[in-house]
């Protein structure tokens, strides 16, 4: 692993290149290949950015017991404790050494999406705890979904479709978009004993943007069938962000876009993240794309709901919060 994890280039769009067949090309070789690329030129402010890194900073610096009062709940929003996550079950002896924060879209209680699983109230640290950090975080959630509606065209007319396809109410119109606050406490990884920041996985859903700081830390492997893998880093890039497919888009494109393994492994250092996640809405029924499949490649995944391909795949991860006693899990299995 990290003796001999290199790093890898990637190919960078610009979301105000005027030039969008090139979009599209670097776009659709980045999905083939790797299923990784960066995005920059946004249009998110550097203030804005920075200000959510501050402002999370903030919460994760608070006391553990302040956090633990926000800890995540059903909706999937709140605090997530350190080893509360193991994506990798079969290489990892124990959780995920990172605590996050989870925050959705915001939806009454009283709206027919709060009925869904993914939808709902969001939870809040109070404003006598961390004045205006609602306000921060919401902002960045706007931006990001905007982000990503516009990289999903990109997306759809790599996929020979319309521009507008992901746009649809059913699919992009009322997504299950969220915002997750990571924080690395500075563990020392040692995946030869099964100990990660972030054990391998592939993300859920459509697509995922990711904003980090400038300490390394983030792997891919794009092979992985291979033996043995081979894990190269994804250097940050400051004020751009780093982008990746998932596995719903992998589903709808029958697999001619990839989505690909990733872990993080620390060094000793701190490190903080901001992830978005792009799901479509919660009865979205994602199936092979009509673009996607012909007599010689027929569909290789069966048709299957967001909200239940979602659900299996946060059951798969995540231990039972309800077991926590103090502040560590009795049982560390998903």
């Amino acid at each position: 692993m990290a003796a001999t994890a290199r790093g890898t280039a990637l190919n960078c769009i610009s979301l105000l290149n005027p030039d969008v067949h090139n979009s599209i090309s670097l776009l659709k070789q980045a999905c083939q290949d790797s299923g990784f690329f960066y995005v920059v030129d946004h249009g998110i402010s550097e203030d804005l950015m920075d200000e959510v890194f501050f402002q999370s900073k903030l919460f994760f610096n608070l006391p553990l017991e302040e956090k633990m009062k926000l800890l995540e709940n059903e909706k999937h929003r709140g605090y997530t404790p350190t080893l509360c996550q193991r994506f990798d079950p079969e290489n990892q002896v124990q959780g995920d050494h990172k605590e996050g924060y989870y925050i959705g879209v915001e939806v009454p209680v009283d709206d027919i999406l709060a009925d869904k699983p993914f939808y709902g109230p969001n939870q809040w640290p109070s404003e006598g705890v961390l004045p205006g950090w609602r306000q921060v975080m919401e902002d960045y959630h706007r931006e990001a979904l905007r982000v990503s509606r516009e990289v999903a065209k990109i997306i759809a007319l790599a996929l020979d479709l319309d521009a507008d396809f992901f746009d649809k109410k059913e699919m992009l119109g009322e997504p299950i978009a969220t915002l997750r606050l990571l924080h690395y406490e500075g563990e020392v990884s040692d995946p030869a004993m099964g100990i990660y920041g972030c054990g391998a996985h592939s993300d859920f859903g459509l697509l995922t943007l990711l904003a980090t700081d400038d300490v390394m830390g983030l792997q891919i492997c794009k092979d992985k069938d291979a033996r043995p893998q081979i894990w190269e880093y994804v250097p940050p890039l400051k004020g751009g962000f780093i982008v990746n497919i998932g596995d719903l888009l992998e589903r709808w494109s029958n697999g001619v876009f990839r989505s690909t393994l990733h872990r993080v492994v620390g060094h000793g250092q701190e490190r903080y993240s901001i992830a978005y996640f792009v799901e479509p809405s919660h009865e979205c029924i994602v199936k092979c794309l009509p673009s996607c499949t012909s007599e010689n490649n027929p569909p290789k995944y069966p048709p299957i709901t967001c909200h239940v391909y979602a659900s299996q795949r946060y059951k798969d991860i995540q231990v039972d919060l309800s077991s926590y006693h103090g502040h560590e899990p009795r049982d560390e299995k998903p």
